[in-house]
């Protein structure tokens, strides 16, 4: 039977993971599998080059984060707050742009020593996310374990998370040496048969093989300003949060079959697709009848008329030889804007350039790649004569 990894955790996830994309790709790879996904703690730092290196190596990358939850809402902060671990995927685009809204949400109005969404967050930005219940510290376990009446008060839990992710909510169950969890599974799975959430199996990957594990150990330690020596640090107390292969996972998980193949179902149901890219540039309030470009050519003619005026009028004036040098490099520039379709580009920066100096507001002479562009300097967007300076317009 085949398997995904829907619980990874990176090197971009701040010294909790260890593992490098390009081998955690390559691993992937070798072991068959068609899909794997990224989870980092609170951030999504290695999303773009994890997407680029599964998809280059023609393994199906699946976008997620795995979120701390407040418990008592994102914006409260006191000592000693309880926070829940909660596995997000992307079904698709709209859902990729929603983990990037809750992740800035969570580090902006959530932040307390971690980035933390609430379930009021979660609900208004859950379209097109797929949410997997997490590891021990997620909170429908959590609530199993250490609640009276555990499995009744996580019930309600799981049943809020189900109303949050209709049709999307799975209840994650990992097997990683540690006895609480033993005792979880067991939980879990009377909660699916009595709520009908549907079982998925995850191994929480911190590293890639088994053997990593003191390299990890270090690492944690180096996160938590600890020495490996001391005795009540936080560490991982078994050697099972490796990247498993599929028949690590198929045995492991032998009495509950569906648990594995949900892992298919949820990475054949994660479709993120990105649109090419574009240029995107606010809209332009233009005269009736009148095109970007012929804006342009008419401000970048008028500018530089202009320009022509005040050297004349601090005694400086261009000789009519200089003057049609100048239009002729202005026409250049103009046909090559046009061509390359930055006209918008340009005249918007020249009206936030030119709004800021009206008020008094230092922009500076102008940089960056057009800062050698008469277009730029007869638009007021630059104060360096590019022809003067014998200045290059890339």
């Amino acid at each position: 039977m085949s398997f995904v990894h829907l619980h990874v955790h990176s090197c971009y996830s701040l010294l909790d993971g260890a593992i490098k994309i390009d081998d955690l790709v390559n691993m992937a790879k070798t072991m068959g599998m068609p899909a794997v996904a990224l989870t980092d703690h609170g951030q999504m730092f290695g999303a773009l080059s994890f997407y680029k290196a599964a998809t280059g190596a023609g393994i199906k990358p699946i976008l997620g984060v795995e979120t701390y939850v407040a418990s008592e809402g994102r914006r409260k902060r006191e000592p000693g707050e309880t926070r829940h671990h909660l596995v997000l995927l992307a079904e698709n685009l709209e859902g990729y742009r929603n983990l990037c809204r809750l992740v800035s949400r969570a580090n902006i109005e959530g932040f307390y020593y971690r980035p933390r969404v609430d379930k009021e967050l979660l609900a208004r930005h859950s379209e097109g996310l797929i949410a997997l219940s997490g590891c021990l510290q997620g909170e429908v376990p959590w609530l199993m374990l250490n609640r009276p009446n555990g499995l009744e008060a996580a019930a309600r839990a799981a049943g809020e998370y189900a109303e949050i992710f209709k049709d999307r909510f799975y209840l994650e169950m990992q097997h990683n040496g540690l006895p609480e969890q033993v005792e979880a599974n067991r939980g879990l799975v009377e909660l699916s048969r009595k709520l009908g959430l549907p079982l998925v199996a995850t191994n929480d990957c911190h590293y890639l093989l088994k053997e990593h594990y003191r390299m990890h150990d270090v690492l944690l330690c180096i996160q938590t300003g600890k020495t490996v020596a001391e005795p009540n640090r936080m560490r991982f107390t078994t050697n099972e949060f490796y990247f498993k292969s599929p028949a690590e996972m198929a045995a492991a998980f032998r009495d509950v079959p569906e648990a594995i193949a949900n892992t298919l179902v949820i990475a054949d149901r994660c479709r993120v697709e990105f649109p090419k890219p574009t240029y995107a540039f606010p809209a332009l309030k233009l005269e009736a009848g009148e095109s970007p470009d012929d804006r342009l050519a008419r401000f970048s003619r008028a500018g530089l008329e202009k320009r022509f005026q005040a050297r004349e009028a601090a005694g400086q004036p261009f000789s009519e030889d200089e003057k049609t040098a100048y239009r002729a490099r202005l026409e250049e520039e103009i046909a090559l804007i046009i061509k390359m379709g930055f006209p918008g580009y340009f005249l918007i920066v020249a009206d936030f350039i030119n709004w800021a100096k009206d008020r008094h507001i230092p922009v500076g002479p102008g940089r960056g790649s057009a800062a050698g562009s008469l277009v730029a300097y007869a638009m007021s967007i630059t104060d360096v004569d590019p022809i003067r300076f014998d200045l290059l317009f890339e």
